[in-house]
């Protein structure tokens, strides 16, 4: 299959890049959405199969553990068909995904929908490898952080629709007096009830997948040029003359490992949230609503990036401050408690900090992207690969999670998020610097 030609986006016109940008954004609405649907789905599937908290985070396991499973195969299939085919590859593997929890749904059976959410998190480790070097190779490389921030604004405002959506279509009034009578139901009736719970995905999940089949053809044809993200010019292309190879570039790899403690840490903020809603007496109904306060301060703090990057502060020195600030409430979270009662709810202060944890979490991905791939010239593809496995860290740390809460408690296990963000403050204070493995490896011995 021959590829489109590429192009240099220098050479491309602005309302060419507009377009572009456009295209892209709506692609990380579609991102959002199937993505942080995830936070509905765990207490949905916890309730509907019987799961406990640890089993109940596989989800985002099985979800996310597809990314480091395809993100280095994704540079090469995009190297081999082009970004547009490619892109085309990764809808119809997000609508396969969707299908399968049709036949999940009819059998209740949870592994099958673990397949479903693990062919979707391939179809989006393909898109995402894509996308992201769209976005910071599209315009001036200091406002890559700015443009980053606007795709956020859409990946987040997908995420506070999909739970509300999902529940409209899945959820009724009544279910809440079904799952308190479920503990006393004879097992018979209390499956039949569960039965009829589950399949209510079935006609939602066939649309779903149906536009994403119709979506990935229209990708291909769209006017979304192919980008050359391999040409080298200058001093990057004398800088990397002897290298060959992504593990060659420390900022690059420590800033997988960034990504990698930031996706997870921001997946614990938003998934986990429902569940500690529940430890405080609020019902499923009611707390369906917390992961849209999330993402929510997320968007506030996508729309002050979008403000201030670079006019007022440099991408680097907002990274050190949101990271910074991630560490302060993490704390807060574990250490402060008191009742309060805020928007008509009566809670424990805490989830309040849980809440505002969408401010860092939101600056910080537009914060670590144009910092590890700086000056990567021909290795952007498989670089943007490497970060893409990163996103794996959303499989790894809720089952950490997971595992606290139900030996420690919700709120103590929330102490997971210190030690990530404290990383988070090194790489944006001296990792992304490092440009030799051998200049760390000197630092060591002083």
């Amino acid at each position: 299959m021959k590829k489109e030609e590429s192009v240099n986006v220098n050479t491309l016109s602005r309302q060419e890049t507009v377009v572009s940008i456009t295209i892209i954004a709506g692609m990380f609405f579609i991102f959002g959405f199937l993505s942080w649907i995830n936070a509905i789905l765990i207490p949905y599937f916890k309730i509907a199969c019987e799961l406990t908290h640890f089993q109940s985070y596989l989800v985002a396991f099985a979800f996310y553990i597809a990314y480091f499973v395809m993100a280095v195969p994704s540079s090469y299939l995009l190297k081999k068909l082009g970004f547009k085919r490619g892109m085309m590859v990764g809808f119809f593997a997000l609508s396969l995904g969707a299908f399968i929890f049709v036949p999940a749904a009819m059998m209740r059976t949870y592994g099958l929908f673990l397949l479903g959410l693990f062919t979707i998190g391939i179809g989006l480790a393909i898109l995402q490898t894509a996308a992201n070097p769209y976005v910071t190779i599209l315009g001036p490389k200091e406002r890559a952080a700015q443009r980053i921030s606007i795709m956020g604004i859409c990946n987040k405002v997908a995420g506070i629709l999909a739970p509300l959506f999902f529940a409209a279509a899945v959820l009724r009034p009544t279910d809440q007096a079904l799952f308190d009578s479920l503990a006393f139901m004879h097992e018979e009736a209390r499956g039949a009830a569960l039965d009829e719970l589950i399949r209510r995905v079935v006609v939602p999940y066939s649309v779903v997948g149906t536009l994403l089949l119709v979506i990935g053809i229209g990708v291909r044809y769209s006017p979304l040029p192919e980008i050359d993200a391999e040409e080298e010019h200058g001093e990057v292309a004398v800088a990397n003359s002897s290298k060959n190879s992504v593990l060659q570039f420390p900022h690059l790899v420590l800033g997988a490992l960034a990504i990698f403690i930031h996706v997870g840490a921001q997946v614990i903020s938003i998934d986990t949230i429902i569940n500690y809603a529940g430890s405080m007496g609020i019902s499923l109904m009611e707390a369906k609503a917390f992961p849209s306060y999330t993402l929510g301060m997320a968007i506030v703090g996508y729309f002050l990036g979008v403000l201030v990057i670079p006019r007022w502060i440099s991408q680097t020195n907002m990274l050190r401050l949101v990271t910074g600030l991630g560490a302060v409430l993490s704390l807060l979270v574990v250490f402060v408690k008191g009742d309060v009662t805020l928007f008509g709810y009566h809670t424990d202060i805490s989830i309040w900090f849980v809440v505002l944890l969408g401010i860092p979490n939101s600056l910080t991905w537009a914060g670590i992207w144009p910092l590890a791939l700086d000056g990567l010239g021909r290795f952007t593809k498989v670089g943007a690969s490497l970060l893409i496995m990163g996103l794996c860290g959303n499989a790894v740390l809720p089952m950490v999670y997971g595992y606290f809460a139900d030996s420690a408690g919700l709120r103590e296990a929330y102490g997971v998020l210190l030690p990530c963000y404290l990383y988070l403050i090194y790489y944006a204070i001296w990792g992304h610097k490092l440009r030799s493995w051998r200049k760390l490896e000197r630092r060591k011995t002083f």
